[in-house]
């Protein structure tokens, strides 16, 4: 588990760097305010939720049968894919109805960290 959530969160972070870097390039003057913003909101909330799931799999190199740590990581992987992936599209079509799913992925983002939370407390007691 710990390779497969650190293998994701280097990818992540990849991507990420590559999202941040085309945004502060290439999309300047291509995108209106508003969508640049959301855009930046993305890039953020990717960058600090994949720097998550590398906590994830760092403890998992000594705690990888923990059912509440590989329930934050895979939900940490949900979270980033579908909160900063449909304001990526967002930004990118401008479709109004991606801002109805965005919350689905803030919703696992939250749930993923209330799973670390729990999963730390259980691994320190």
């Amino acid at each position: 588990m710990a390779k497969v959530f650190i293998t994701l969160a280097s990818f992540s972070g990849m991507s990420a760097v590559l999202f941040g870097a085309f945004g502060a390039h290439a999309l300047k003057g291509r995108l209106d305010e508003h969508a640049l913003n959301v855009f930046e909101t993305a890039v953020q909330y990717h960058f600090y939720h994949t720097l998550a799931l590398l906590v994830v799999g760092v403890m998992a190199l000594s705690h990888s049968q923990t059912v509440l740590l590989k329930s934050s990581g895979w939900l940490f992987v949900i979270g980033i894919l579908v909160f900063s992936g449909s304001l990526y599209l967002l930004s990118f079509t401008g479709m109004r109805w991606l801002g109805a799913i965005t919350p689905l992925g803030g919703l696992a983002l939250i749930a993923g960290w209330a799973c670390l939370a729990a999963a730390g407390w259980k691994l320190m007691v």
